[in-house]
């Protein structure tokens, strides 16, 4: 698989990521973590070396078990700390102590990339201020390698935090929401963040909207009722049929991760399941060629000023 520099960290990233939250969580709850772990497998079996995981998915763990025959230096770990309690911001102990049940989990002594995971956009100066510290001096002890933060697109569909996060400087790698339903990162994140050499993982690239007509047609309505597309051109679209048309692409799904892993400035695209036929197509599809210039074209005049929904 092809591989890309990840911005100012050096590492040598696969096009494609594995991604171990989203609603399947590898499979993990479905079909146990044996399971969970043999889609990490696969995944590094077909390319990948780019791992994506967290405290609050609980696949640490079965991250571990997919990739324990494989030498450390062979590939990436992107894990991350759930940075806010249901009542405030997290302690620096808390971070502490979640950084070393990570190392202990993912059997590593150092993370790749360890991120401030979904922060909101109220609450970025005052974590920055508690937390950014915490995750410096682990840095410096050699437990992290690289400092990332990641946005809670759901609700952050314009990237504000992101923006205050890119503004600032101080994290290596982002992870941001994109998806051709929602392309506004590539306006107001992506730029920047080349500008400022900085490591992009795209999550949300496949959401709901993309695989559910009936959560399509809500997201339609709700770009309509923001006045952020054209009525008459929208509603002739709406069902994205043209981008499973013969020369286009195969299905919506293909179509939609080929849309993220060709945009400038994105490195790394995620993708997340629990079965490992699928996880074999969206590789596949990971790794096509770019979507035709006229069908871009569409999707330009279709969604360039959406900014209200997430896909999910």
């Amino acid at each position: 698989m092809e591989t890309t520099v990840l911005g100012r960290t050096g590492l040598k990233a696969t096009v494609a990521g594995l991604g171990g939250g989203g609603f399947s969580r590898l499979g993990l709850k479905k079909y146990g973590p044996d399971h969970a772990a043999g889609i990490v497998k696969t995944a590094y079996e077909n390319g990948v070396n780019f791992f994506d995981t967290a405290t609050v998915y609980g696949t640490q763990a079965v991250v571990c078990q997919g990739l324990k025959s494989i030498n450390r230096e062979n590939y990436i770990l992107s894990t991350k700390f759930p940075y806010r309690t249901d009542t405030d911001i997290n302690t620096p102990q808390a971070l502490e102590a979640a950084l070393d049940e990570s190392l202990s989990l993912l059997n590593t002594d150092y993370i790749d990339i360890y991120h401030l995971h979904g922060v909101r956009p109220d609450d970025y100066n005052k974590t920055i201020e508690l937390l950014l510290p915490a995750m410096q001096k682990a840095k410096k002890a050699g437990k992290i390698r690289w400092l990332g933060i990641t946005e809670l697109f759901a609700e952050d569909t314009s990237h504000k935090m992101l923006e205050m996060s890119l503004s600032d400087n101080f994290f290596d790698v982002i992870m941001t929401g994109y998806n051709l339903l929602n392309p506004s990162a590539a306006k107001n994140i992506l730029p920047l963040a080349t500008e400022n050499n900085i490591g992009v993982l795209c999550m949300f690239a496949v959401r709901k909207a993309l695989s559910n007509p009936e959560q399509l047609k809500l997201d339609i309505s709700r770009i309509l009722d923001n006045n952020q597309g054209d009525p008459d051109i929208i509603k002739q679209y709406a069902d994205l049929s043209f981008l499973s048309e013969k020369g286009v692409a195969e299905s919506i799904t293909e179509a939609a991760y080929r849309f993220c892993r060709h945009t400038p400035g994105i490195h790394v695209t995620l993708t997340g399941t629990g079965v490992n036929s699928h996880l074999i197509e969206n590789l596949a599809s990971i790794q096509l060629p770019p979507l035709p210039e006229q069908t871009l074209a569409l999707l330009d005049t279709l969604f360039a000023r959406v900014n209200c929904i997430s896909g999910q």
